[in-house]
């Protein structure tokens, strides 16, 4: 079971749950075609922002097995919102986790995913006790790999045309780190 205590700090954000007052500032990032291009939704009108948003104030913490946990990264500097973070509990017995992020395409190349995926890896190895965590994505989204191999996951897998995604055959990268490899890397 995982309650973080709100917000969490890293040097340069902010991890917090996400508020209604969010909205306007996910509706930007949602509707655009770059953001949702490598994602299983389209982009976004402002009531589909309006109800994924409403889903994600809901998941604050990891109660069971199954659940989201998703918070809303903002830089600490201006309270800006630059998108969001994620960490799935997929099974107890196993100690399996998956992470995943979002970012306004503004804000890219400035390190800020792989800041607050680390952030949210030590909520999942150090406050959750999770053995193994994953990062799935579309094998085109080059940006995202690069993200994944800075926070120290290696690359596991490449499916094929696993997933027809849009219309079209999409291929997908599995990247994971077990807690001890985390733990060997902040030793280090």
């Amino acid at each position: 079971m995982l309650k973080p205590s709100y917000p969490v700090r890293t040097d340069r954000l902010i991890l917090r749950p996400y508020t209604p007052a969010d909205l306007d500032a996910l509706y930007a990032i949602h509707r655009l075609p770059e953001v949702a291009r490598y994602l299983y939704w389209e982009p976004r009108d402002r009531e589909q922002t309006r109800e994924a948003l409403e889903k994600k104030i809901n998941e604050t913490a990891l109660l069971e097995e199954g659940q989201s946990l998703t918070l809303a990264v903002e830089l600490a500097a201006t309270g800006e919102l630059l998108g969001d973070v994620l960490l799935i509990w997929h099974s107890r017995s196993q100690g399996a986790g998956e992470i995943g992020y979002v970012f306004h395409p503004y804000h890219h190349g400035r390190g800020y995913a792989t800041e607050a995926a680390l952030a949210v890896l030590e909520l999942g190895f150090d406050g959750l006790g999770l053995h193994r965590v994953v990062g799935r994505l579309d094998a085109r989204n080059e940006a995202s790999a690069r993200v994944l191999e800075r926070l120290g996951m290696r690359r596991e897998a490449h499916f094929l045309d696993n997933e027809m995604v849009k219309g079209e055959w999409t291929g997908e990268l599995v990247y994971a780190v077990l807690r001890r490899e985390w733990q060997a890397r902040r030793r280090a």
